[in-house]
């Protein structure tokens, strides 16, 4: 597991957020594809379950969005925190 998650709290939560502060602080920007569940999962060393269900997560909370066979991208318009 990645020295930046904390292994007392939700992997998936942290993996989210991670996530989050990427879109927010430009990394990621609207429109942009991220990576996928399993280059997530290499990047952050978690496993892809823990991976697959943050971006679910984040896609139910309207900050992603799936395409089929394409991948998953920043919403245009994504929340604010």
């Amino acid at each position: 597991m990645s020295a930046e998650l904390d292994r007392t709290r939700a992997v998936w939560r942290q993996v989210a957020a991670i996530v989050i502060a990427r879109i927010e602080d430009g990394t990621y920007p609207p429109g942009s594809r991220v990576p996928s569940t399993l280059g997530l999962a290499t990047e952050l060393d978690v496993a892809a379950s823990t991976s697959q269900k943050a971006l679910a997560h984040l896609r139910a909370e309207g900050w992603l969005r799936g395409e089929v066979g394409i991948g998953t991208f920043v919403e245009d318009h994504p929340p604010r925190t």
